[in-house]
Formats: structure tokens, sequence, C-alpha cells
């Protein structure tokens, strides 16, 4: 009897700097032990967005799985927006407050979200001053300035527009754990305006980053990388300790 052999080569995606391989079945917790514990890493990230620089925030494995490359409203340049648009999904969303949003009276995308997270999408928006088409890099700063500023108004902005506006949980993580609500608790906790930006990371064959290329990507652009359930362990903490000063007070 004749015998066939035969062989299945599988190709895996790799990098002379990684120590890892692309494909190696590695948890969040492992791939992420190089970044420190859980509160070293919400403060590498505070420290970073208080310096203008970007972050990478991971939800749950059970939950997408995926990075989002944040960067803080207010410092945000052109630079920084032409790599989100290069490196991500190029559908960049502003993260804002229930307040902000009131005050620049943008409506749901839809009245009825049946979207599985339950991204609360508003309208689209384009500043109406100071921009050409709108889509480059320059022309949606501009939009997020306009729409972040103190004093902005609900007729500083065209609808629909290239900026995705995105209605943060009043709770933050602790009420939702999404990036969103992660996006805005760390510009609180960094001191900062609580408006941020956020795109989703992509591979080069347009397929979602998972772990351990969101952790490959931030490590060539020496990017600090976080979860959201850091966050949520961070502020609770703070709610623990606070509750602590308050009972030895009285």
């Amino acid at each position: 009897m004749q015998r066939h052999v035969f062989v299945c080569h599988l190709k895996l995606s790799t990098s002379p700097d990684s120590g890892y391989i692309f494909g190696e079945t590695m948890n969040q917790t492992s791939l992420l032990a190089e970044f420190g514990s859980p509160t070293t890493r919400v403060e590498n990230a505070l420290n970073a967005l208080r310096r203008g620089l970007g972050v990478m925030l991971l939800d749950d494995e059970n939950r997408e799985n995926e990075g989002d490359l944040i960067f803080s409203a207010e410092h945000i340049t052109a630079t920084q927006m032409a790599l989100m648009i290069r490196e991500c999904s190029g559908i960049v969303c502003l993260c804002l407050t229930e307040k902000h949003v009131k005050q620049l009276d943008l409506p749901a995308m839809v009245e009825n979200n049946n979207s599985a997270n339950k991204t609360a999408f508003t309208v689209s928006i384009e500043a109406k001053e100071g921009v050409t088409t709108g889509v480059s890099a320059s022309d949606r700063v501009t939009t997020i300035k306009t729409a972040i500023a103190l004093n902005a108004q609900p007729s500083d902005l065209a609808r629909p527009g290239h900026v995705f506006p995105l209605c943060a949980n009043r709770k933050g993580v602790l009420g939702r754990r999404g990036h969103t609500e992660g996006t805005i608790d760390l510009m609180k906790l960094a001191g900062l305006e609580p408006a941020g930006l956020l795109c989703e990371l992509t591979n080069i064959d347009g397929t979602m980053a998972k772990a351990d290329e969101v952790v490959y990507f931030a490590k060539r652009h020496n990017i600090p990388v976080l979860t959201i359930e850091d966050i949520v362990a961070y502020r609770l903490q703070q709610k623990k300790d606070k509750s602590q000063e308050f009972e030895m007070v009285l």
C-alpha cells in the first residue's frame, strides 16, 4: 500500500523587533505584562496624554478585543490626525460628554440604536469655516477644535461631515465598558478637557488589529498600552480611597 503524506505550512506574520509571533495564543494579561501593572499602565497613559501624545486602549477579549488609538482633542495635531487616518480605520470619532453633546445640539444618528454594543453615534459634523472638503487631516482637526471650543455653538457646525461624535455614558467605564467611556475617563483623570479622539487600529490588509498586533504597533511607535479594565480598576480604587479618607475625617 502506498502512503501519501500531506504537509501543511502555516504562515504567520512576525517581526524581528517583536518578541512574539502574530498568531500565537497569548491573552491580554501575558501581552501587557511588560507594560507594568494595571495602575502603572493607567498612569503612563495619563502622563502621555498630558504631554500631547497618544495611547492605545484595548477593550475586553470577550467584547471586541480591539485597540483604539486615542489622542486628547485639545492637543490633537494634523500630524497625529494623519497617523490615525493612515494606520486606523479612517472613521475618526470625537468622544464627548453628554453635556457637550447637548451644548452642540447633536441628535443621535438613529432613533433606535440596535447595534451590538450600543455605540452612541450622533450625526456627523464639519466646521462651517476654515475647512475645504472637510476630509483632510488638517480639516478634521479644524472641525474638532471648533466643536470643543468653550463657547462652541450648534451654528458653528455643518451636518453631516467627516468627524463622528460619540456621546459617552455619564458614569464612564463604570456605566459602560466601551472605548468612548474609556477615552473620556482618561481625559478627566489626566486633568484635560473631557473630549478625546479615537480610531480603531487596523492591519495592512484591512482586518481589525487584535491584542498582539496592537501591542506590536504600540511598541513600534513607543505608545503606552492599557485596557478598559485597567481604567475600571483605577477608578474603583480611587472611589475606595476617597471613601476611606471620608471615614477618617468623620
